[in-house]
């Protein structure tokens, strides 16, 4: 089952594809689309036993490869550089995406620079400027702790699992999951394919107890470590903000050995609907860079992963100073 908007983003994308126009041309009275987007994926610290380690953050490359697999390009937004720069990077892209890790929600560079995007983001979207965000594993955390302004998160038992998601009765009418097909979702429903590697989740209770949280997120779907439920998945009720607990790009891209990591053809085909849905998202956006030079400067491509071998926690990684 494929919403109005799906269906208008594939014959947007079809048009530009026979007309080599640069901004797709959509469907009658459909609004055009930006054919070209490039997503801001945030740095975050180094690893303190990463040996591979250059300069002082990091991004896995799963999450690059992820993004550029549904049609979007991708800049490195580096955590060591001035308000003035990050609102740069802001006007330029056309979503940002806040990857898993493991450092400090509150205190880290990286949650200084997720807090300055996310009130860019705010502040864009209330002034009619569709700016989408998207948060995995670490990146959920980190809009939960932005949004309700504390840390709610507790401990569960979640370090390397594949589940099934639960889904909320809001989920099938969602934004982020309308479009996916009916046998998909029976697939997210019922098979161990959503693959988790986090020791902190959001619970249900903390959730439902927290006012800013209830108005600002619609759960889609929960998970239990069979004492504990949490939120799996939510996506904002009045901003394009999408939040997932468990990892979407680890199917594809990811092939370390060991519990939770899931290659089903089902796991694949998630991967690709979420990574496509959000890029559908940022193509409502029209940000851009002042010139093609300052473009192709900013892009990931100016950077190589780093290849750390089956026994790390990445295959490879891009590093930055």
């Amino acid at each position: 089952m494929y919403s109005s908007a799906a269906a208008a983003a594939a014959v947007a994308v079809l048009a530009a594809c026979l007309c080599g126009s640069p901004v797709a041309v959509t469907a009658r009275n459909a609004e055009p689309l930006n054919d070209r987007p490039i997503i801001g994926v945030l740095a975050q610290e180094n690893l303190p036993d990463d040996k591979f380690a250059r300069g002082s953050s990091y991004i896995a490359a799963c999450y690059v490869k992820y993004l550029e697999s549904s049609g979007a390009r991708v800049v490195p937004i580096r955590i060591n550089l001035s308000d003035e720069d990050y609102f740069r990077i802001f006007n330029s892209i056309n979503g940002l995406l806040l990857p898993g890790g493991d450092v400090d929600l509150q205190t880290s560079q990286f949650s200084r620079v997720s807090k300055i995007f996310y009130n860019l983001a705010l502040k864009a979207n209330d002034e009619g400027d569709h700016f989408p965000i998207w948060g995995t594993c670490q990146g959920f955390q980190q809009l939960s702790v932005l949004t309700a302004n504390k840390n709610l998160l507790t401990l569960t038992n979640t370090k390397a699992v594949a589940l099934p998601l639960t889904f909320t009765k809001a989920a099938p009418s969602s934004r982020l999951f309308q479009s996916f097909p009916v046998d998909l979702m029976q697939s997210l429903a019922e098979e161990n394919i959503t693959s988790n590697f986090h020791s902190w989740s959001l619970s249900l209770q903390n959730f439902s107890r927290n006012t800013k949280l209830k108005r600002f997120y619609k759960i889609l779907s929960t998970n239990t470590d069979g004492k504990t439920d949490f939120v799996s998945t939510m996506e904002a009720l009045q901003y394009p903000f999408y939040a997932v607990q468990w990892h979407p790009e680890k199917s594809p891209f990811e092939w370390v050995d060991k519990p939770g990591m899931v290659h089903l053809g089902s796991a694949v085909r998630a991967s690709f609907y979420t990574a496509s849905f959000f890029i559908s998202e940022a193509m409502k956006n029209f940000h851009h860079f002042p010139s093609p030079a300052e473009e192709d400067k900013a892009l990931i491509y100016n950077f190589s992963p780093e290849y750390k071998g089956p026994g790390a926690i990445f295959i490879q990684n891009y590093y930055f100073n």
